[in-house]
C-alpha cells in the first residue's frame, strides 16, 4: 500500500471536526478498518467515502455506534438490491426482445 493510498487518521479528524477516538470506536465496533504503520494510524484511501459518512452520522446527526451499524447495514441491503433490480431488468428485456 502506497502512502498516498493511506490518510493518517489524525489528518482526518482534524479536518471533520471529530476526536480520534471517534474513529476508534467505529474500529472497536466493526465498522471501519484503520490500519496502524510505523506507530501512525491511517484509514485507506479506498474507506474514505465510508469514514465521511460514519462522521456525518455520528457528530452531525448524533446517531449512536448501534444506531450507526442499523443504518449502514440497511444501506449496504439497498445497494445490494438496487443491483439485483438492475440485473432482473436486464434478463426481463432479454425477454421481451424475443417475444
Amino acid at each position: 500500500m502506497e502512502m498516498q493510498e493511506r490518510i493518517p487518521i489524525d489528518i482526518f479528524c482534524r479536518q471533520h471536526g471529530v476526536e480520534t477516538s471517534v474513529i476508534f470506536s467505529f474500529r472497536e465496533f466493526g465498522l471501519l478498518e484503520v490500519f496502524t504503520i510505523d506507530e501512525l494510524d491511517y484509514i485507506d484511501h479506498q474507506q474514505l467515502e465510508l469514514a465521511e459518512k460514519l462522521v456525518r452520522l455520528y457528530a452531525d446527526l448524533h446517531v449512536n455506534l448501534e444506531g450507526i451499524d442499523v443504518i449502514n447495514h440497511l444501506l449496504e441491503r439497498i445497494n445490494e438490491m438496487g443491483q439485483t433490480i438492475i440485473v432482473l431488468k436486464n434478463r426481463l428485456r432479454l425477454y421481451e426482445d424475443v417475444i
